[in-house]
């Protein structure tokens, strides 16, 4: 990260590092209550890719809608959850975002514009553009954000949509997160050529940001988030990333598709935190003491939501059906 010409305010920098600081620490968490048998289900690990939804999440206004994937305890986070809610969520307690029935794979924050985690690789995708659409007709003036990662570039989905896109100038931010890997095998043995050309080749402005450097994805997102505003959008992000668990919280014996130092390197010389810590530092934006206190204060937070969440109460069987049909008359009325 290059040295700071003070575009950052203190509090705005600040900001950043606590939510990068909060989604490793909830991650942290979420990983040691599955190892536990203490969270049903399965979940994927964010850790690794923080500066990516961080960068792009605090360019949007809480109006402001995103999709996700099943990787999505980050964007989660940093679209502005609570972490006892989320906790609750994970847990399948009645005060989780979805009264405890999406679990880590579903969750969706609708106060916050999170319209949703997605268990279908590029499922998203059409929600996102469909909010851009919705948008535009409405004019509200608010951007759509699609994350997903590298290997959802191989569904046709993508390729539709996008075409709508650029067709209708919608105010959407294709995010495509390459982690280096589409489950277990390498994104260079399953996407041909460019994947930033796959976006060009419809006439998308198209940009390849390191997804490590959190004030370089969240300069970019700024810039291109205003322009989407005002009529500019559809534009396309390839963010360099990196996923330090395996492909799932199950996935530890990982020697058989990439190596451990492999992994090493990337925590030790590309971690997110570790370089925008420094970075603070050297600017002047915080001491070291400060950020040690920092990571207590949301470590604490941490700790207390989920003991909340491991008290907090099931749903009634009687809920089994709530929020599963709608009806459709009502609706349409």
């Amino acid at each position: 990260m290059r040295k700071a010409k003070k575009t950052l305010s203190t509090d705005d920098a600040l900001r950043m590092f606590r939510q990068m600081v909060r989604i490793r620490t909830f991650e942290n968490n979420a990983n040691q209550l599955y190892l536990s048998a203490k969270m049903p289900g399965l979940t994927h690990m964010y850790s690794g890719e923080e500066a990516v939804a961080v960068g792009i999440c605090e360019a949007l206004l809480p109006t402001d809608k995103i999709t996700s994937t099943h990787r999505g305890h980050g964007h989660c986070v940093a679209k502005g959850a609570d972490f006892k809610a989320m906790f609750c969520e994970l847990l399948g307690r009645e005060e989780g975002y979805c009264r405890g029935k999406g679990g880590s794979m579903h969750i969706a924050d609708q106060s916050n514009g999170n319209l949703g985690a997605n268990a279908i690789v590029g499922g998203s995708m059409g929600i996102a553009t469909g909010a851009a659409l919705t948008s535009k007709l409405q004019k509200t003036g608010d951007v759509a954000v699609c994350f997903f990662g590298d290997g959802a570039t191989a569904q046709g989905l993508m390729y539709e949509v996008m075409n709508m896109a650029a067709l209708w100038n919608l105010p959407v931010i294709y995010a495509c997160e390459n982690n280096g890997y589409s489950e277990y095998t390498k994104t260079e043995e399953i996407a041909a050529g460019s994947i930033v050309a796959r976006a060009e080749a419809f006439g998308i402005e198209s940009y390849q940001v390191d997804g490590q450097d959190v004030i370089a994805v969240h300069e970019l997102s700024q810039k291109l988030v205003e322009r989407a505003r005002k009529g500019e959008g559809p534009f396309f992000l390839e963010l360099m990333t990196y996923r330090y668990h395996g492909h799932h919280v199950g996935d530890i014996n990982r020697e058989y598709y990439r190596a451990k130092a492999e992994e090493q390197d990337w925590r030790d010389n590309k971690d997110p935190i570790i370089r925008m810590r420094a970075w603070l530092v050297e600017n002047d934006y915080a001491t070291e003491d400060a950020l040690d206190a920092l990571h207590k204060e949301v470590e604490a937070d941490a700790e207390q939501a989920v003991a909340y969440a491991l008290n907090a109460p099931y749903p009634d069987a009687a809920e089994v059906d709530m929020h599963v049909f709608t009806d459709v008359e009502h609706v349409l009325a």
